[in-house]
């Protein structure tokens, strides 16, 4: 259970939070949610110690283990599944204890690891690092890769892993599916929802809290309310909540009105004065009730194109890669016309952003054709885009560069209605916050008049007021539209059809997103505990290549759990032996049990991984 009392969070000068009154029992999961700057990271940094209240209390229990994703990851050249099965510190050090006496052969240090590692369920460590690393997208050759080789949007997924990986009471969870595409997403909510401690989690993807939180913590204008329920519940509480607010007010107003003017008529008569003296004390009494204040609501607008050719630009029989020893589509054919909204869905590294770069033209076809209408106007937001703006410079720079004979007065009115107002426009950038940055870079693609959008992830960092905005303007767009983002509510509201990037192909997917959600959750390996073992799994419908594959492979699959099943049960009763003490009076025996039991978990590692391998091709 943790309880604030009376508590209030200050940041520098500023007030984030105060009179907050509220507990949070065990086991609930908890969206934390709030306009930027409300004060949602500043509370998290409270919950871990890092910052004191300003005043009141917070209370935790005493021994309750918190657990959050590191900001950061250190350049280490530790394999990836270590890096996470560190998050485990007592049976991480316990395997290395273990490894280490097997290497000095020191028999007795071996029995004690052992005897720890028992005790602490260890033995099962790396299977599920290898499971946390799965489920985030990891493909199995990637278990034994250095950290310091992954790229950044990577590492973040491997603080998560680490963080899930580390046993907690309490865990945090701040904007977790930032770098995650939606088959992860759709895996991290089952695991969230097995969790069994309490869950605080900082997100800005509705569809992602709908499915997680049984509470929402809303933080408004320096208060925080608790809500019961999922963020539709939420909002359909709080709307009435304003609805009776103000209805509250417009009486209390009428009330108080009626008041002041008998005082006013009757305070200085004698016969009257016992009277106008009650209602002067009825008038102190009312509660004063604010009117409600319209949050300011962001509307945002895209230009309609210079010109919209019907077809605009296609893909024919097309080999996508980086070289002729990369190649990561095979046979592509796609074509976009106006009015197209297309979601292309599958997971990292499939492929997603090498057909949005060879439809862009950054990466020209390694084979077959590429067909652009003389009219293209392509607007490409990349995940790299927000990192080209230029530090030291204002908004007003950045558009003075793609207009340098446009009246500023213009600009400054374009720049108005991207919710840049007034002084704004002329504001460095560098204090910026990452949701502003990519609003901003939104803005500059859109003076462009694009009448082909193709958008990679374009709402990391913003906030659900932005989201909700620019769903609104994208669905108004009369030009095409790519997409890729983990954002289901912002991908279901603008398109129209999905595509599926996998397996070097790319193919239609028949259905919508919950479908979609539905038939992820049910292939094998989704780490999901409702969904059947696979031997009994029946043939899920699922887009062409995908189905063909998953079905393709059966005995390939059974064989390859029925290995693993079987080391298991090896290495399950090797453990048996090691726990009788009486073995360990013949110490060439525990050593050959040791010998043994190394080279079991070596094979069952290496028959997980083989595993995973057929997992992720189905």
């Amino acid at each position: 259970m943790i309880s604030f009392r009376n508590f209030a969070l200050r940041r520098g000068e500023r007030l984030l939070l105060s009179d907050v009154d509220l507990t949070l029992h065990a086991g609930w999961r908890v969206g934390v949610i709030g306009r930027n700057g409300a004060g949602k990271t500043s509370l998290f940094a409270a919950l871990m110690g890092e910052v004191e209240a300003d005043k009141g209390d917070l209370d935790l229990p005493s021994k309750a283990r918190v657990a959050s994703v590191a900001q950061e990851t250190p350049h280490l050249p530790d394999p990836a599944i270590d890096f996470v099965l560190s998050g485990d510190a007592a049976v991480h050090a316990a395997v290395q204890a273990e490894a280490n006496a097997f290497a000095a052969e020191d028999w007795e240090a071996v029995a004690e690891a052992h005897h720890l590692l028992e005790e602490l369920n260890g033995y099962d460590g790396s299977a599920r690092a290898g499971r946390l690393l799965h489920g985030l997208g990891f493909s199995a050759d990637t278990h034994e890769k250095p950290v310091s080789d992954f790229s950044g949007g990577w590492r973040v997924r491997l603080n998560v892993a680490r963080a899930l990986m580390t046993p907690s009471d309490l865990l945090l969870l701040d904007e977790p599916t930032n770098h995650l595409d939606l088959d992860a997403v759709v895996w991290m909510e089952e695991w969230l929802k097995r969790y069994s401690g309490t869950l605080l989690v900082i997100s800005h993807d509705r569809e992602f809290l709908d499915n997680v939180t049984t509470h929402i913590l809303h933080l408004h204008e320096g208060k925080a309310k608790l809500y019961i329920g999922n963020y539709t519940d939420f909002e359909r509480q709080r709307a009435e909540h304003l609805r009776l607010q103000q209805i509250t007010h417009v009486k209390e107003q009428a009330e108080r009105a009626h008041l002041q003017s008998f005082i006013d008529r009757f305070k200085a008569k004698a016969s009257k004065a016992k009277q106008a003296q009650s209602r002067m004390k009825r008038l102190a009494k009312l509660a004063g009730t604010e009117a409600v204040r319209a949050e300011r609501s962001l509307h945002i607008t895209l230009p309609e194109p210079l010109k919209l050719p019907n077809s605009l630009l296609s893909l024919h029989h097309v080999e996508a890669g980086y070289g002729e020893d990369a190649v990561i589509l095979h046979n592509v054919n796609f074509g976009l016309e106006a009015g197209d909204r297309v979601g292309l869905l599958g997971p990292n590294g499939a492929g997603k952003s090498t057909l949005v770069k060879t439809l862009v033209g950054e990466l020209e076809p390694l084979d077959g054709e590429r067909k652009a209408h003389p009219d293209l106007r392509i607007g490409y937001f990349a995940q790299h885009t927000v990192e080209s703006l230029v530090f030291g410079t204002t908004p007003l720079d950045h558009l003075r560069e793609l207009a340098p004979d446009a009246p500023n007065q213009e600009l400054r009115d374009f720049l108005g209605r991207w919710n840049f107002p007034g002084e704004r426009a002329f504001e460095v950038i560098d204090t910026f916050s990452g949701g502003e940055k990519a609003r901003l870079a939104l803005a500059l693609i859109a003076y462009r008049r694009p009448n082909m959008l193709l958008l990679d992830e374009p709402t990391n960092h913003l906030d659900l007021d932005m989201r909700e905005a620019l769903a609104e303007a994208l669905s108004d767009f009369d030009g095409a539209i790519v997409m890729v983002s983990h954002d289901r509510h912002l991908i279901g509201l603008v398109c129209d059809e999905y595509w599926r990037v996998a397996g070097g192909k790319v193919e239609p997917f028949d259905g919508d997103l919950d479908e979609y959600a539905a038939w992820l959750r049910s292939r094998p390996g989704s780490d999901n505990p409702k969904t059947p073992a696979p031997k009994a799994q029946p043939a899920v419908e699922a887009p062409a290549v995908v189905t063909k594959k998953a079905k393709g492979n059966p005995h390939k699959l059974q064989k390859a759990e029925a290995q693993v099943v079987e080391l298991e049960a090896k290495l399950a009763a090797l453990v048996a032996q090691l726990a009788d003490p009486k073995v360990y009076a013949d110490t060439a025996r525990v050593a050959e049990l040791g010998r043994e039991q190394a080279v079991l978990q070596s094979r069952l590692e290496t028959a997980e991984a083989d595993l995973l391998a057929i997992y992720e091709d189905a």
